[in-house]
Order: C-alpha cells, then structure tokens, then sequence
C-alpha cells in the first residue's frame, strides 16, 4: 500500500506537467501586429468635364472603399482644382463632402481670364480626401478647353415637315459645326409596347451633330432631324461647337446653348400620289366578263393604309367607285361598265390617319362592244 500511494503521488504532477506542454505547445509564435489603415479613399477614374460656354460642369463616381479596399465609413471631402495644359493642380475651385458611392457633380463659371483669349487646354482633377486631410492622389484629368467660346446659335425655329423635323438657325461666318440636342417631352410609359413589332424605346435626350461640310454651301442655317416619331412631342435647342486636337484626342470649345424651341410632330401629311397608273379594258362575248382592270405602282410610306379609286365619264364630275375602306393592294377591278363607253379613272392614296393624297394623272380607257 504504501508504494501505491507513493505512484499516486507521483501521478498528479506529471499529468499537470504534459497538459502544460500541450497548451504551450499550441500556443505557437505570436505574429506581427499588421500596421493600422491610413482609410486612404480610392481615387476617381472617371471624371468627365462638359464646357457650355463659360459653364463648365463636372461629373464623377465616388469610390465605396479606400486603398485597403475596406468600405469606407462616414462622408468624404473632395477637393476639386485646374490647371491650365496638363499635370497637377494649381487652383482650387471647390470644396464638398459626399458620402462613399455617390453620384458627383459640379458646374462653376470659368473665371474672366480663362474664357477668353485664344483656345488651350484646361484640365480638371479631383481630390478626395480622410479626416486627416490625406488623399490617395489626383483623380484622372478631365479636359477642356479655355478661351473664347463660339457665339451663340440665336433664331432658332423647328417646323413639323412630312419627312422629319426641319430647323433652322442664323448663320454666321465661321467654322464651328452645330450640336442640336432634342429632348423627347412625351416618352412612353415605363412599361414598353410588347411585341416583335413593338417600336423600341426612343432616348429621352440626345445629341445631334451637325457637321459644318455636312450642312452644305447652300444650306449652312438648317437641318433635318428625320428620326423623329409622329404623335410626340419634341424641345430642341443648339449651340456651336469648336473642336481641337489635345494630345491626340479631339476636345471641344462649345458656346451656351440657344433658347429652346418646342414642335408638336402630328402627322398631317398625306401619302404621296400614286404613279403608273394603267387601264385595260375586257370585252363581253364568249362569257368574258365586262370589265376595266386598273394598276398602279405600290406607294412606299410606311403608314399607307390603301388607295381609293376614283372615275368619270366625258366631263362629268368625279365618283368614288372604291369601297369606303381603302383598296389595299395597287389594282382595282371595275365591273361596273358599259362596253363602247369611255371611262377616265384616277387614284389617290390614303394613310393611317385618314389623310388622302391628290389623285393620280389620270388614264382613259374605252370599252370595246362585243
């Protein structure tokens, strides 16, 4: 017994001795402490700059996360500058504070001395920086160009024609090309037509370029907007637009835009009159039956509805022989003849919206008696 207790002894502290092995053993070497986050804001990459006259507005994206690519906690300040030509910042324009992933933007009036002279590069950064007042650096230059902006489009006017939207302007003599931009005042609902012939969506607003050599010498004042839809409602306004190469890349010197002009496009405009048309008269006899076979060349507007046939006798007044639904295909057959009698016959076309063309040159055609 007294060995026993002895073992017994001896037992404890040897098990309190390995379990200590294995806790340190499992312990392992401390790592290194990792350096604390500066919360440095990623930079902006795609600042924009638009120049109309002498505003110049600015766009952006604010980044979500800083430098550490952790999400970013709390508003940001930016900090926005110029410099004339390219690289870094020598004059601040502004001040702001927006929160992580907005949508930036800032319009400024360019000061007296950069919105004249002769036209040279003007580049835009922002800045976007911590509590501390520390920034990861100048976001990518967006550039215009200072200096005398082109004068104003002035006399604008927009008339609903059948093959679009004319406009027109007073001319000057220079060589800027004329931006039009349209605004759709009517869009469709946010549901759009269904369908395969459904028409797509029309863009609410966009930019049309008119070219000074496009323009032509013997129309520098006006253009043709032919991408309009009927039944919709349409603001325009222009300016005129300078273009520069910077760098290899074309940057614009464009002037304010003009007072907008407002066109309701309503389609009061008939088809266009039909041509070719032909009369070929079929005797009776032998149980052929009395008749005058007419044909036309097919009409090509795109809301042609058919055609209406139209005849008279000598110098008698005009009758419709067609039904009160147009014709649809360009050939009509007129049974309602006498053989040996002449008959002169015309036909007009008929769109959609009820509107009717003039009627055709006209063609005569005698029956023959059997």
């Amino acid at each position: 017994m007294a060995q026993m207790d002895g073992l017994r002894r001896c037992a404890l502290p040897f098990a309190l001795a390995a379990s200590l092995a294995l806790v340190l053993a499992g312990c392992g070497t401390p790592a290194a402490p990792s350096p604390p986050s500066l919360n440095l804001p990623d930079k902006v990459t795609d600042l924009a700059a638009v120049r109309a006259g002498n505003q110049v507005t600015l766009t952006w994206t604010m980044p979500k996360k800083n430098t550490d690519k952790l999400l970013i906690k709390g508003t940001v300040t930016v900090h926005v500058c110029h410099k004339l030509n390219v690289g870094g910042c020598d004059t601040a324009c502004a001040d702001l504070v927006l929160t992580p992933g907005a949508d930036g933007t800032l319009t400024e009036t360019l000061p007296a001395p950069l919105a004249a002279g002769t036209a040279r590069p003007l580049s835009y950064y922002v800045e976007l920086k911590n509590r501390n007042g520390r920034s990861a650096g100048l976001s990518n230059a967006a550039i215009i160009l200072a200096g005398e902006a082109p004068a104003p489009v002035s006399g604008l006017t927009a008339e609903v024609r059948k093959a679009g939207v004319l406009l027109r302007w007073k001319p000057v003599s220079d060589t800027a090309a004329i931006r039009l931009h349209r605004k759709l005042l009517t869009p469709l609902p946010d549901k759009p037509k269904e369908g395969m012939m459904a028409p797509p969506p029309e863009p609410v607003e966009q930019n049309l370029l008119v070219d000074a050599g496009f323009q032509g010498k013997d129309a520098p004042d006006r253009a043709l907007d032919n991408e309009i839809r009927f039944g919709e409602t349409y603001e325009y306004s222009a300016q005129r637009v300078t273009r520069v190469m910077v760098d290899g890349q074309t940057v614009e010197l464009a002037s304010a835009f003009s007072t907008p002009v407002r066109v309701e496009a309503q389609d009061i405009f008939p088809p266009a009159v039909p041509t070719g048309l032909e009369a070929v008269a079929t005797a009776q006899g032998n149980g052929a039956e009395t008749a005058v076979d007419l044909s036309w060349q097919p009409g090509t507007d795109a809301d042609l509805a058919g055609y209406a046939v139209y005849r008279r006798q000598g110098q008698g007044v005009w009758t419709r022989i067609s039904p009160a639904q147009p014709v649809v295909g360009p050939a009509f057959h007129d049974t309602l003849v006498q053989p040996g009698q002449t008959y002169t016959y015309a036909v007009s076309a008929i769109d959609q919206g009820g509107h009717e063309s003039a009627r055709s040159a006209e063609t005569t055609e005698t029956v023959p008696t059997p």
